[in-house]
């Protein structure tokens, strides 16, 4: 049987969700291992005084299998 953890991360990207999407789950990998799915909560975006956006903001759920 498979013990999963889920733990929230939040990131940004000045492209797009999907990047910051990705870059959420490469700075979790760095101390996280097996990596099982990630599922995006929420999405925001920071927009400048000229209404241009400035980034885009995921707050995501990852899940991994922790070792027994």
């Amino acid at each position: 049987m498979a013990v999963l953890k889920t733990i929230e991360v939040l990131a940004d990207s000045a492209d797009s969700w999907e990047a910051a999407a990705r870059a959420a789950v490469k700075q979790a990998s760095k101390s996280v291992n097996n990596i099982r799915s990630v599922w995006i909560k929420d999405q925001s975006c920071a927009v400048n005084a000229k209404g241009k956006i400035t980034a885009y903001r995921v707050t995501t759920k990852i899940t991994f299998e922790i070792n027994t």
